[in-house]
C-alpha cells in the first residue's frame, strides 16, 4: 500500500488521522496581518465542532497567511470538507470587511 500523507484531522479533537487518506491544503492570503487573525480566530473556533468520523480539518495563521487543512475518508468528504471550509472563510471575509477587521463591530 503507498503511504498516506500525514492528515491534520487527528489533532484538536479532529477524527483519528489514521482513517484519513486525503487531504487539501489552502492558503489564504490578506493585505494585513489584522484582517488574516479575524479571519483566523473567526473560523478556528469551528475544528472539531463539524468534524465527524470521515473528515477534519485544522486552522493556522503565520503573518498575513491563514492556513485550513482537511483531512478525509474519502473524496466525497473531502469535497465536502473543502465546500463547507471555503464557505466559513469566505463569511468570516465578509464580517473581518464589515467590521474593518476588529471583531464585534460593524460598520452602519
Amino acid at each position: 500500500m503507498p503511504d498516506r500523507p500525514e492528515s491534520p484531522a487527528g489533532r484538536n479533537g479532529g477524527p483519528d488521522a489514521d482513517n484519513l487518506y486525503h487531504r487539501l491544503d489552502a492558503d489564504f492570503e490578506y493585505a494585513t496581518e489584522q484582517r488574516a487573525r479575524a479571519v483566523a480566530e473567526s473560523i478556528a473556533v469551528e475544528v472539531g465542532e463539524i468534524s465527524d468520523g470521515r473528515s477534519g480539518a485544522t486552522v493556522d495563521r503565520e503573518d498575513r497567511v491563514v492556513s485550513v487543512e482537511i483531512g478525509a475518508a474519502d473524496l466525497v468528504a473531502l469535497r465536502a470538507g473543502m465546500n463547507t471550509w471555503i464557505r466559513l472563510v469566505g463569511v468570516a471575509e465578509d464580517v473581518a470587511g464589515a467590521s474593518g477587521g476588529r471583531p464585534g463591530r460593524c460598520r452602519d
